[in-house]
């Protein structure tokens, strides 16, 4: 049989170990398995305390890129409206400096004695044959300009 050292052979007793020898080995062996299993452990540990914090960290992220998400959506929505009423403010400015360009050729017309000699754009075929009635009349477009006055005291309360 063989010895408890482990040898095979239990021929030589220079191979084969005393009793108290084999017991402090094995008790290295037991303590440095028992290291092992420690070290082991807290590998095990520090490897599930990393896992769990990248967890925490993607959690997190995702939160907060689903905030940044939610505020680039409105974002955006709020840039579509601008734009859309940023192009209907300028359809209608358009619009107004046209009503104003041609306003301003009428007051010039008629503001000047004769729509020939001012060189307006506007023209009328027939400025000669307006009767003398309308020249007359205080509700003509030319009279318009001119400036209301008024008291306090035309008013009774």
């Amino acid at each position: 049989m063989g010895s408890l050292s482990g040898n095979s052979s239990g021929c030589s007793p220079q191979i084969q170990k005393s009793g108290s020898e084999e017991g402090l080995v094995d008790q290295r062996k037991r303590k440095r398995m028992e290291s092992n299993r420690e070290s082991a452990r807290r590998s095990r540990m520090r490897k599930q305390k990393h896992l769990d914090d990248l967890m925490a960290l993607v959690a997190q992220l995702k939160d907060e890129n689903s905030r940044i998400m939610n505020t680039m959506s409105i974002t955006t929505q709020q840039c579509l409206n601008v734009e859309a009423e940023n192009s209907v403010l300028s359809a209608q400015m358009g619009e107004l400096s046209q009503r104003l360009e041609s306003l301003n050729n009428i007051l010039n017309c008629l503001n000047t004695t004769t729509a020939a000699a001012s060189g307006c754009v506007f023209e009328c075929e027939d400025f000669e044959s307006i009767p003398e009635s309308y020249m007359d009349n205080s509700w003509n477009p030319m009279y318009l300009n001119q400036p209301i006055l008024a008291s306090p005291d035309m008013f009774d309360y």
